[in-house]
C-alpha cells in the first residue's frame, strides 16, 4: 500500500484545500495520472499517483490539509481490469407512438429537461422556463413545478429553494478566498489609495480592429482584443512614468526597468491575477497569446506560483460585466492598478459638433504615499492618447513630429 501525502509546495505554504477528486474511490489508476487538486493561498497543483493501482480517499473535497498530511492510498497489488468488451447488439429502439396527449410540443426547446405534460402545459400557457423552479430528478420540470409557477406570476425562488424561504447556508472560505480577503484589506489599510479618472475614445482601436481582425487572425493564430492595446499603452506610460512601476520596500523605493503587467481574471473560486512578462518588449500578438494561455490556465485551475507572482502594475477589466466605473483596489506591493470599464456610445462634442462616440470610462487607483497627482493624472492622460492614437503605440511619438524632431 501507498502513501500519497500532501507535496510541499512552497517555503511559505503550509496548508492547501483539496479542492476537487480526479478520481473515484476504488477506482484504478496508472503511474502519474492525476488523482486531485490542491489549491494553496496562491494557485492550483495537481496530485499525481506515485504508482498504479486501485484508489482509496482518505479525506473528502473541501479538507484543509496541511503539508504531508497523507490524502490517498493506492493498492499497488491491484490487478488492472480488463476493458469492456464492445457488444455487438444494442438496446432496442421503442418505435411506438406517443399517445397524442403526451407528445413533445415543438414550442419548448429541447435544451429543456421536462415531463411531457409539463411541456404541454409551457407550452400552451406560454410559460418561461427559466422561471421554473424543478422538482424532478436531474432538474426536469414536472407537472407541479408549472402550476406552482403559474400560481405564482413574477416569483421565483433562488435556485435549490422554495418561495418564502428563510433558510440560511454555511460554506467554508476556500483558501484562495481567505487570501483575496486579506490582501483587500492589506491594501486597504497600509496604502494611501486615491483614484483618478479620464475616459477614452475607443473609436480608433474598434476601427482597427474591425478592419485587421480576419487578417491579423489569419497572421497569428489569435484573435485581435482590447488587451493587447491597453497593455502596450500601459507598457509605454509606465516607462515615461516610473514611480507608477514602482513599490516601497520598507524605506526604500524599488524601480523596475520592465513592465510586468498583472491580468487581472475572473473564475469561479474568485479572483486571480497572473503576469504578462516584459510587455515592453513583446508584440501585440504575443500579448494576445499571453493574455489566452493565462485565461486558459485560471479557468481550468493551471495556474502556478510563478504565474502569480512578480507584477508591476495590474489593469483589470469590470467592463465585461457590465461595470461602467468603479474604483480597483491596489494590488500589494504594487502601487498601482488601471480599471477598465464597459464601452458605451455616449454625445460627445467632436470640433464643436455633437456626436455619438463610443467612450469608455478609465480609472486609475494609485499609492499617493510614492505617486503624486501630477504623476498619476499625467500617466492616465498619457494612456488615452496613445488607445485614442494607435498609431503611436508603434515607438510612443507622433510620426511627423519625429520626423520634424520637436
Amino acid at each position: 500500500m501507498i502513501e500519497i501525502k500532501v507535496p510541499t509546495i512552497g517555503e511559505s505554504i503550509s496548508e492547501v484545500t483539496l479542492l476537487k477528486w480526479t478520481k473515484k474511490e476504488g477506482e484504478y489508476v496508472d503511474r502519474d495520472e492525476v488523482i486531485a487538486e490542491l489549491e494553496s493561498e496562491k494557485a492550483t497543483f495537481e496530485v499525481n499517483a506515485e504508482k498504479a493501482g486501485t484508489l482509496k480517499r482518505l479525506v473528502a473535497e473541501g479538507d484543509t490539509l496541511l503539508i504531508g498530511d497523507i490524502m490517498a492510498s493506492i493498492d499497488e497489488t491491484a490487478v488492472k481490469p480488463e476493458a469492456p468488451a464492445a457488444t455487438a447488439t444494442e438496446a432496442p429502439v421503442d418505435t411506438k407512438p406517443v399517445p397524442s396527449s403526451q407528445a413533445p410540443v415543438m414550442a419548448v426547446s429541447n435544451d429543456i429537461k421536462a415531463t411531457p405534460v409539463a411541456s404541454a402545459i409551457i407550452a400552451d400557457k406560454k410559460v418561461d422556463p427559466s422561471n421554473i423552479q424543478a422538482s424532478g430528478i436531474g432538474g426536469k420540470i414536472m407537472k407541479q413545478d408549472v402550476l406552482e409557477a403559474l400560481n405564482h406570476p413574477g416569483k421565483k425562488a433562488f435556485s435549490g429553494g422554495e418561495l418564502y424561504s428563510r433558510n440560511t447556508r454555511q460554506e467554508k472560505m476556500s483558501s484562495l478566498r481567505k487570501t483575496i480577503s486579506r490582501r483587500l484589506v492589506e491594501s486597504k489599510n497600509t496604502t494611501a489609495m486615491l483614484t483618478t479618472f479620464n475616459e477614452v475614445d475607443m473609436g480608433s482601436i474598434m476601427e482597427i480592429r474591425k478592419k485587421f481582425k480576419d487578417k491579423f487572425k489569419e497572421s497569428h493564430g489569435v484573435n485581435l482584443g482590447f488587451m493587447s492595446f491597453f497593455a502596450k499603452a500601459c507598457a509605454i506610460a509606465l516607462g515615461e512614468w516610473p514611480s507608477v512601476n514602482a513599490y516601497i520596500d520598507g524605506d526604500q523605493i524599488l524601480y523596475h526597468d520592465y513592465a510586468d503587467i498583472s491580468i487581472a481574471v475572473s473564475t469561479p473560486r474568485g479572483l486571480t491575477v497572473p503576469v504578462i512578462r516584459n510587455v515592453e518588449s513583446l508584440s501585440m500578438a504575443e500579448i494576445e497569446k499571453e493574455v489566452i494561455v493565462l485565461a486558459g490556465k485560471a479557468r481550468d485551475s493551471k495556474l502556478t506560483a510563478e504565474d502569480l507572482q512578480g507584477g508591476t502594475f495590474t489593469i483589470t477589466n469590470g467592463g465585461v460585466f457590465g461595470s461602467l466605473m468603479s474604483t480597483p483596489i491596489i494590488n500589494i506591493p504594487q502601487s498601482a492598478i488601471l480599471g477598465m470599464h464597459k464601452i458605451q456610445d455616449r454625445p460627445m462634442a467632436v470640433n464643436g459638433q455633437v456626436q455619438i462616440r463610443p467612450m469608455m470610462y478609465l480609472a486609475l487607483s494609485y499609492d499617493h504615499r510614492i505617486i503624486d497627482g501630477r504623476e498619476s493624472v499625467s500617466f492616465l492622460v498619457r494612456v488615452k492618447e496613445l488607445l485614442e492614437q494607435p498609431e503611436l503605440l508603434l515607438m510612443g511619438k507622433d510620426p511627423v513630429k519625429t520626423l520634424l524632431e520637436l
